[in-house]
């Protein structure tokens, strides 16, 4: 008799898989395909002849280089910092640490065009901040910022928090024995970190600096924000240029630049597999903490230069973005009688752009949420309880999720453009200059994001409780209403949270796909700095970095009742 966990999917089950797969194919797995014919085919078929002359093109070319000289830097940089970081709290008794790992991952959650202006008016000339100590660059000096080394800078922070992310994930997986005997035998804390860990680490090491690099790859807030004074125009923002200067009749050339910008990403993240499997060492034995170091007198120093890191690369920029939003006008000193609420009164009451784009953002980033949490808890279902072609058609579908959040947000805006431009069929309507577009644009790049969230949660449910309910009688929805659901909803909330944070504020998917009447916060931000409102750009940058602290701080409640690894910032 088969057990029923092997039956096979019928009925309700085999309509559901079907829907989610149809539908995350549509949103993730076609929009690529159509991206990837236009470079692939000609008038004569396929053809490698549009992606070599667009490659030819030396503003093409020099965008590239650009391109991955900044994200290599950066990722480099990204990677030094985030290790160094999650060894001091992984692997010895600083104390805080929740506060510390809160502060550490809080650049990932702010938006990195607003990450550029507010460093942008920190270290200026017209610095408020800079000015009231008189540190501030002389009036016509080179803004640093604007340079390479502002850009890679500005690039290495923002994803630091991801790397760091990945090596304390590596730390965790360590069993205590690997340790303690090699300090049975005579090894000191430096040599057991060279000969032991950092090897060990080194898969987690290539994932963090690979993820750091195809992060900035298609970073677009930072490139274009501090990339275009610098005059270093980057592949994303090279993008932006010839989509926002020609209009849609150059959505042919835009696609080949974009599928140049795909084909480095999927390129680096199958390089990363290839060395991750030649890298991989088998450990046996519970995962613990590795190490438990005990700094001794060094313990308040380092505790001190953490926290002094921390302060210098958050407290310096946010101090100066809030008080720009204050001033009447931008450049002057920061006193009392230069001091205003204006700017907020403006874009909160007024301004109808601003009103609008965060009603936008606010009710596409949730309806989002929503979706990718229900579409997370039916695509896991199928990925933890099912077995054979039920699991493999499953995966498959995971798999597209993936590959559309790797490739650049830029990327997959040009696919959905070639996708919804025309009409739809039998409707007869077209999704371009909609807010449709966004939202399900921001299913199909933040899809990866829920669904990682819920299968932490059913890989810690019992393949028992499925088979006990079949047997039972109960269907598949009811089985999934009344026994999977509930105990999955947790940790579908928390990702749902996230997706909410990470699509409240970005830039990179909707730069090219908003229209007039339907801005996003994202958006209205960087129109308002490209534009030279800088009060006001300051100003709704501040009520977003607030927002999102604000919602991280509530995501605090559901950690009780979360897998671990759920909620990035908790234990």
């Amino acid at each position: 008799m088969r057990s029923p966990s092997a039956f096979t999917i019928a009925g309700g089950e085999g309509f559901s898989l079907a829907a989610v797969a149809f539908l995350v194919t549509l949103l993730c797995g076609v929009p690529l395909a159509l991206l990837f014919a236009i470079g692939l085919t000609s008038e004569g078929g396929l053809s490698l002849g549009p992606l070599a002359e667009t490659l030819a093109s030396r503003s093409v070319q020099r965008a590239l280089w650009n391109s991955l000289e900044s994200s290599f830097l950066s990722a480099c940089l990204a990677t030094v910092l985030g290790t160094v970081l999650a060894l001091a709290l992984g692997l010895t008794n600083v104390r805080a640490k929740a506060p510390l790992v809160f502060l550490i991952l809080l650049p990932m959650m702010i938006p990195p065009h607003v990450t550029a202006i507010a460093w942008s008016q920190a270290l200026g000339p017209a610095s408020p901040v800079l000015q009231a100590l008189g540190l501030a660059p002389a009036a016509g000096a080179p803004h640093p910022v604007y340079s390479l080394t502002g850009l890679v800078a500005l690039l290495s922070f923002q994803h630091m928090p991801i790397v760091f992310l990945v090596v304390r994930a590596g730390l965790r997986a360590f069993p205590r024995e690997l340790s303690d005997a090699a300090r049975v035998s005579g090894a000191r804390t430096p040599r057991l970190l060279w000969r032991i860990t950092l090897p060990l680490l080194a898969p987690s090491l290539l994932a963090g600096f690979v993820l750091a690099f195809v992060s900035a790859l298609g970073n677009f807030g930072i490139n274009a924000l501090v990339g275009i004074p610098a005059r270093y125009t980057t592949l994303p923002v090279l993008i932006w240029r010839r989509l926002a200067g020609y209009g849609p009749s150059v959505i042919g050339d835009v696609a080949l630049i974009s599928m140049l910008l795909g084909i480095v990403t999927l390129g680096l993240v199958a390089i990363q597999v290839l060395l991750q499997r030649r890298m991989r060492n088998a450990l046996v034995g519970l995962p613990q903490q590795p190490l438990a170091v005990d700094l001794g007198r060094a313990r308040l120093p380092v505790e001190a230069a953490v926290w002094l890191m921390l302060a210098a690369a958050l407290l310096l920029p946010a101090l100066s973005l809030f008080a720009t939003s204050l001033m009447r006008t931008y450049g002057l000193p920061l006193v009392a009688s230069s001091l205003t609420l204006e700017n907020y009164a403006e874009i909160l009451f007024r301004q109808a752009v601003t009103l609008r784009a965060f009603a936008n953002s606010t009710i596409a980033a949730a309806l989002a949420a929503l979706l990718i949490a229900g579409l997370s808890i039916l695509l896991g279902y199928f990925l933890a309880m099912r077995r054979g072609m039920a699991r493999r058609l499953a995966g498959l579908v995971a798999a597209q999720a993936d590959v559309a959040y790797a490739v650049p947000g830029l990327v997959m805006s040009i696919a959905f453009i070639l996708m919804f431009l025309r009409p739809l069929p039998v409707l007869g309507v077209s999704l371009y200059g909609t807010m449709a577009i966004i939202l399900l644009a921001y299913v199909a790049v933040f899809l990866a994001i829920g669904l990682n969230s819920v299968m932490a949660a059913y890989m810690q449910v019992d393949a028992s409780l499925d088979d006990a309910a079949r047997v039972s009688g109960a269907g598949f929805f009811r089985r999934l209403v009344r026994v999977h659901a509930p105990l999955v909803a947790p940790a579908a909330a928390s990702g749902a949270i996230l997706v909410f944070l990470t699509s409240y504020n970005e830039v990179t998917v909707s730069a090219l796909l908003w229209s007039s009447g339907n801005e996003t916060i994202g958006t209205t931000i960087f129109n308002y700095e490209d534009g030279g409102y800088t009060t006001l750009a300051a100003a709704m940058s501040s009520v977003t970095v607030v927002a999102t602290v604000l919602v991280m701080l509530a995501v605090n409640a559901l950690a009780r009742h979360v897998p671990a690894g759920a909620i990035p910032w908790k234990d």
